[in-house]
C-alpha cells in the first residue's frame, strides 16, 4: 500500500511539475530544438539501459515504422505543441488543455480501432470541452488571434497528436513490442524529427550552457521522461491501468498550483469554473463502469 502511494505520488508530482520546467527552458534556445535535445538524450539513455540489461533491441521493419509513428506523434509533434503553447500562456493552463488527451483518446479509439464510446466518456468529454471554452471564453468571444487563443489551438493540437501516439502505442503493445524499447526508439525518432524540423525552418545549432537551462532539461529528460514513466508503468502492473490513469487527473492540479506560485497566474471566476468542469469531465471518463454499478446498487438497496 505504501509503495503504491509512493509510486502514485512520484509520477503525479513529477509530471505535474514538468510543465513549469518547460517554461523555464524558454531561453535563447528555440522550443523545437529544446524538444530535440530532450528526447534525443532520453533515447540514448534508454537504449544504453536496454543494452546493459540485455533487453532485445531487434525488431521488424514494420514494428520500427509504427515505433516511428508513435515517436513522431507522441514525443515529437505533441511536445512541440506543448513547448510552443507555453510561450503563449502559463504552464498550468497548458497542462489543463493537455488533459483533454483523455477525451481525444476516446475519439481516436473509435476512429482507428472502432471501440464503442461509452456514455460516461461522452458526457465526461462534453464537460471537459465545456470547461476549456469557459476558461478561454474571452479569447473565443473576441474571435481574433489573441495570444490566449493561439496558445489554446496549439495546445489542443498537441494533445490530439499525443492521443494518436497513445493509440499507436497500444498497437505496439498488442504486437508484443515491450514498452521500454518502444519508448527508447520512439523518443529517438521523435527527437530526430524535431531536429529535422528545426533545421528545415532555418534554425542553427544553439545551446544555453547556464544552469537555468541545463537544470530543467536534465530534470525533464531524467525525471519527466524516464523516472516518472517507470513509476507509472510499475503502478499499472500493481493496481491496473484504470486506477493508475488517475495520475493524469492530479497532473493539471499540481501544474496549476505551481503556476500560481511561480508564474503569478491570477484566478478568475471563469478560470475556476472551467478548470473544475475539466477535472470533473476527466474524473467521469476515468471512473470504471464497475464503480458506477456499485454506487447505483447501493442506492437501490437503501430502504
Amino acid at each position: 500500500m505504501i509503495l503504491n502511494f509512493l509510486l502514485y505520488a512520484t509520477a503525479s508530482l513529477i509530471w505535474g511539475s514538468t510543465w513549469l520546467a518547460i517554461k523555464l527552458q524558454l531561453t535563447q534556445v528555440p522550443p523545437i530544438l529544446s524538444v530535440a535535445y530532450r528526447f534525443c538524450l532520453a533515447a540514448l539513455i534508454l537504449l544504453a539501459y536496454c543494452s546493459l540489461t540485455r533487453k532485445p533491441l531487434n525488431f521488424s521493419l514494420r514494428d520500427h515504422r509504427f515505433m516511428a509513428l508513435q515517436g513522431f506523434s507522441l514525443f515529437g509533434l505533441s511536445y512541440c505543441g506543448s513547448y510552443l503553447a507555453t510561450t503563449y500562456m502559463t504552464s498550468g493552463l497548458v497542462a489543463v488543455v493537455f488533459s483533454t488527451i483523455l477525451m481525444w483518446n476516446i475519439l481516436n479509439l473509435r476512429i482507428f480501432i472502432g471501440q464503442p464510446v461509452a456514455w460516461r466518456a461522452f458526457w465526461g468529454g462534453f464537460l471537459g470541452l465545456s470547461g476549456i471554452c469557459i476558461v478561454f471564453w474571452q479569447d473565443l468571444a473576441a474571435l481574433t488571434a489573441t495570444r490566449g487563443l493561439i496558445g489554446l489551438l496549439i495546445a489542443l493540437a498537441g494533445a490530439y497528436l499525443a492521443s494518436v501516439g497513445n493509440v499507436v502505442g497500444a498497437r505496439n503493445a498488442r504486437k508484443g513490442v515491450p514498452v521500454t524499447q518502444a519508448n527508447a526508439f520512439g523518443m529517438g525518432y521523435g527527437g530526430l524529427l524535431t531536429l529535422f524540423i528545426h533545421f528545415a525552418m532555418g534554425g542553427t545549432m544553439t545551446m544555453d550552457w547556464s544552469i537555468g537551462y541545463l537544470g530543467p532539461m536534465l530534470y525533464l529528460t531524467l525525471f519527466g521522461s524516464i523516472v516518472a514513466f517507470g513509476c507509472y508503468m510499475s503502478l499499472i502492473g500493481r493496481i491496473g491501468a484504470d486506477y493508475a490513469a488517475y495520475v493524469t487527473l492530479l497532473m493539471p492540479i499540481i501544474a496549476l498550483v505551481l503556476s500560481t506560485l511561480f508564474e503569478g497566474y491570477r484566478w478568475s471566476i471563469n478560470a475556476l469554473a472551467g478548470v473544475t468542469l475539466v477535472l470533473m469531465g476527466n474524473l467521469i471518463i476515468l471512473t470504471p463502469r464497475s464503480t458506477y454499478h456499485r454506487v447505483m446498487s447501493r442506492f437501490k438497496d437503501r430502504p
